[in-house]
């Protein structure tokens, strides 16, 4: 099937690795072009440089907290290719911890970076986008179920998941999609990360893909093709939905 992202143009926040990459690299595999963005200039540099070189990627160092991202992942994307046609805002994993011990300070960090920013992103994607534009998000299964020793994920992400929502509803007439994906045991640093953080990851993985009906972790490159589909034209009717990415667990974390 062709997707019809030959020439489009997307944004990818936080898509030097994991999971925001595995959608850019699958965008970029399919024509787009893409704009990556990343905390610090080397990932950046070489997520630009695996995803095929200014030809097809260009980057931009910026955190999603900061006010001005928005503004320049948006020009960029005028600037190298010409156009925008959605974007993939990858809110990135908040630190582990409890409800009992997360600190205020952290909670203000997480709201500014995980909360604020995307909900900043995405407004200003929404000034920029036209009809057929997309704006996805990348949450978590949090969204539906809180996932135990992740409390500031469990706070955030079903308020964006409602932003989502709400979003969707008021750029339709538009027509302009907004949507989120999903993700739950993808192989991926934050996965391990999660995993190891029990003290015993290989226990911790037994019970995990014990819990998913296709008994295992899924693929960096599934997420990534679930989001470029999502994000193409060729799911032009769908939109204000979550769509889980895990193998059939939902919230069975």
């Amino acid at each position: 099937m062709d997707l019809k992202l030959r020439d489009r143009v997307y944004i990818a926040t936080g898509a030097t690795r994991g999971l925001g990459f595995a959608a850019a690299r699958e965008l970029v595999a399919d024509g787009a072009k893409v704009v990556v963005s990343g905390r610090s200039e080397k990932p950046v540099a070489d997520a630009v440089a695996e995803l095929g070189g200014p030809a097809s990627a260009v980057g931009v160092v910026a955190d999603n907290a900061d006010p001005q991202a928005p503004e320049r992942l948006i020009a960029a994307a005028r600037r190298d290719f010409g156009r925008l046609d959605g974007m993939l805002i990858s809110v990135g994993g908040p630190p582990v911890g409890t409800a009992d011990v997360i600190g205020d300070d952290q909670w203000r960090a997480a709201f500014e970076s995980v909360f604020l920013g995307a909900v900043r992103l995405s407004r200003a994607a929404a000034e920029e986008l036209g009809e057929g534009g997309v704006i996805g998000f990348v949450l978590s299964g949090s969204v539906y179920e809180p996932i135990p020793g992740l409390a500031i994920s469990n706070g955030l992400r079903p308020g964006l998941a409602g932003h989502v929502k709400d979003l969707a509803n008021q750029l339709g007439p538009r027509g302009i999609r907004v949507l989120g994906l999903l993700p739950a045991r993808i192989e991926t640093d934050r996965v391990r990360e999660l995993d190891a953080h029990t003290g015993d990851p290989d226990a911790a993985r037994a019970r995990h893909v014990e819990r998913i009906p296709l008994r295992r972790y899924g693929a960096p490159e599934e997420f990534g093709r679930t989001a470029a589909f999502l994000l193409s034209p060729a799911a032009s009717y769908l939109t204000g939905l979550m769509v889980p990415v895990d193998g059939g667990a939902r919230s069975e974390y």
